[in-house]
């Protein structure tokens, strides 16, 4: 995966595939509730293990049973390719706690 900043057509690409997220300048984000609080905090800690893999962390807000993701390369200075994959794994580690 690269940490290359990907173009506008990329992005618009990218999100079409990803309904839940929006774009929020030069990051993308997601809020999502869940059923509990312990049930928000296994799907972060799944989300943990597979950004410290691909060393691509997240942002996360935990609110109870809310939460919130946010996503943007910092040394880029905008969006790449593992925040689009990092924002599929969040996905599936979403479904796979409902």
């Amino acid at each position: 995966m690269s940490r290359t900043r990907l173009s506008e057509d990329q992005i618009t690409a990218a999100l079409a595939e990803l309904p839940q997220w929006t774009r929020t300048g030069d990051a993308i984000t997601r809020t999502a509730e869940t059923a509990s609080f312990p049930t928000a905090i296994k799907v972060v800690d799944a989300v943990a293990e597979q950004a410290e893999a691909l060393d691509h962390h997240p942002d996360i807000d935990i609110r109870w049973r809310t939460l919130t993701f946010l996503l943007t390369t910092h040394s880029e200075g905008g969006l790449t390719s593992l925040d689009i994959t990092v924002a599929h794994l969040i996905d599936q580690a979403l479904d796979d706690a409902a």
